[in-house]
């Protein structure tokens, strides 16, 4: 017990060691404001030094990325159909875009800010149908067809290469791939665990070479996104037995999803994004039995099953969150007394745990569009750090 007790401790100690050293990687800023070679700069540029002080503006600018799901109604996809009314006002305010244009036009929006959380969903050129494949997914236990973005398509590696391109002509950096693609992870077939696990990899390779330092991948199942609960018993007392098999075949997955990002150089991380993993102690049991340095968390502010986890759930993964999380707002945690979701006290937790990593602004819905929501939330986590 001694001994498995001292293997945790060295390996939480290796993981925050190792987080924290690509965190201030990823924030050093040079004169220009733009990322700089973490050897030429000081640690304390991006607020890696021991002794505690007021963050400058570059710096809390330094540890913030732009993510695509605010202004998802902007992105040209590939079969999406008519726009609805929404989308096309939003469009006529602040125009159409690709992935291509998001490093140019997140510099033009939120000056200051250069890291970027890529999102799986608008990945590719919607003009090349090469670039795209047929595939069978499930929602909320119901197949349906559609086609994705195929990331071992030679159009596809060749629009990745370009992607990356751009990104570093524009001074930007991709930080995090929000991945809805890999699917079953968490499925007791093995058949489609295994082919899950096939697509996780391929996305890791993509992810690779845009240089992206993690990747999530959603602990996915074929019942959809609520899991069982505890049943009466033989025995007289409650027990949840079919959890613990979709428990069981999702360290399986992650445990060999982490080694292949120790190969490719990409961690693969778990959100709270429903399933399995809304709930926080499913992900530190996920956490700590995987036990790898590239496995880890990326905690979202919002994506919780009820309110008290908003910042006691936030507190559960902080010790297994180390690169990057999801600063969120959505009024869905309003309620005639109070709103819960105060922002503000998310990113004070973040800083209670002494996280270095970058912090993503993802507003979800509320009384503004979602690139003003995002300018607010943006303020209020600067406010915060």
């Amino acid at each position: 017990m001694r001994r498995r007790r001292d293997c945790q401790a060295d390996r939480r100690t290796f993981l925050k060691t190792v987080g924290m050293g690509v965190a201030a990687a990823g924030t050093m800023l040079d004169a220009a404001g733009a990322p700089a070679e973490a050897a030429t700069a000081p640690a304390e540029a991006a607020g890696q030094s021991s002794v505690a002080r007021p963050l400058t503006e570059s710096e809390k600018l330094s540890r913030l990325a732009m993510t695509c799901w605010p202004q998802r109604h902007l992105f040209t996809t590939y079969g999406r159909g008519t726009p609805n009314d929404e989308t096309l006002g939003l469009r006529k305010k602040y125009g159409e875009i690709t992935m291509l244009d998001l490093p140019r036009w997140t510099k033009d929006h939120f000056p200051g800010v250069y890291h970027l959380d890529l999102w799986s969903d608008v990945f590719g050129d919607p003009a090349d149908t090469a670039q795209y494949a047929e595939t069978t997914v499930e929602r909320n236990g119901k197949p349906f067809t559609t086609r994705r973005w195929d990331p071992a398509a030679p159009a596809s590696r060749r629009w990745v290469e370009k992607l990356a391109s751009i990104i570093a002509n524009q001074k930007c950096v991709c930080q995090h791939i929000s991945n809805n693609a890999p699917q079953f992870l968490a499925d007791p077939d093995d058949t489609r665990r295994r082919e899950g696990i096939r697509v996780a990899k391929l996305w890791m390779d993509a992810a690779a070479v845009l240089g992206a330092k993690t990747m999530r991948a959603n602990t996915g199942t074929a019942i959809g996104r609520i899991m069982p609960e505890a049943e009466d018993h033989a025995t007289g007392y409650p027990k949840n037995e079919k959890i613990v098999v979709y428990l069981a075949k999702c360290i399986e997955s992650f445990k060999e999803l982490a080694d292949y990002g120790a190969k490719v150089g990409v961690k693969i991380t778990i959100e709270n994004h429903w399933g399995l993993c809304a709930n926080p102690m499913n992900i530190r049991i996920i956490m700590d039995e995987v036990n790898h340095p590239y496995c880890e968390c990326t905690p979202d502010f919002c994506n919780w099953e009820n309110q008290y986890h908003l910042f006691h759930g936030l507190e559960a993964v902080m010790p297994y969150t180390f690169t990057h999380v999801h600063a969120k707002y959505w009024d869905r945690w309003k309620t005639p007394e109070k709103d819960w979701n105060d922002v503000q006290r998310s990113v004070r937790i973040l800083n209670a745990h002494r996280f270095k990593g970058t912090i993503a602004l993802e507003w979800e819905n509320g009384p503004m569009d979602g690139i003003e929501g995002t300018q607010w939330l943006m303020k209020e986590v600067l406010e915060a750090l």
